[in-house]
């Protein structure tokens, strides 16, 4: 059998055929089987020979969701906003992510998979941390944010957003409101006045806490 020459092409069309099922008859409803019917000829081979299974496939198009739009990388260059306007953006930003907040609801009995769950956090604190420790660091300088902890609030709001996901802490709607009032007020006692009313109200209306 020859060889791909264009593995990356096989890949991205798996991935795109994975999400599109994702979101149509949800992450645990699509079985491997259900994507190979879809991908033309692929096999269930094929797919393995990229990834080892359905829970790699979702990772994967996590990274690849997040490398195509970065809330950072978008605000980084704006120089009409200071560090704490900055912060807000990439949460509004994220939160506006229509595909990747139905995805992440779709996904991942995360409870039941405890190595997909160790998976994220791990890839969240390497990536998210440095962004938000970036930005906090800016809003010192130019005096937005006023705090003793840097590193530590990065790391903090990489948590949050675990806590904030009912399948990890489930939650009712009106748990997930007093949750976000929590964060908002302990961040501010640390010099980090990150959330404002349109934030909250975004939060709050994402579909996975109706």
């Amino acid at each position: 059998m020859a060889r791909n020459k264009y593995p990356e092409v096989t890949v991205d069309k798996i991935l795109e055929v994975s999400q599109r099922l994702f979101l149509e008859k949800g992450y645990d409803n699509t079985t491997i089987q259900d994507i190979v019917d879809e991908l033309d000829g692929l096999t269930r081979g094929a797919i393995y020979h990229h990834f080892k299974s359905k829970e790699e496939i979702m990772d994967a198009l996590g990274d690849r969701m997040f490398a195509h739009n970065n809330p950072f990388e978008k605000v980084k260059q704006r120089t009409d906003l200071n560090g704490l306007e900055k912060m807000r953006m990439v949460m509004q930003l994220n939160q506006s992510d229509e595909v990747q907040v139905k995805l992440t609801q779709q996904a991942i009995p995360l409870l039941n998979n405890p190595h997909v769950l160790a998976r994220m956090i791990e890839a969240n604190r390497r990536l998210l941390c440095p962004y938000w420790l970036e930005l906090i660091q800016e809003g010192q300088k130019d005096g937005s944010i006023q705090t003793q902890y840097p590193q530590e609030l990065a790391e903090f709001l990489v948590l949050t957003d675990l806590w904030l996901i009912p399948s990890v802490f489930p939650a009712e709607k009106e748990q997930i409101q007093r949750r976000v009032l929590c964060i908002k007020e302990m961040l501010e006692k640390m010099g980090l006045p990150l959330f404002n009313e349109e934030i909250e109200g975004k939060i709050n209306r994402l579909p996975y806490f109706e």
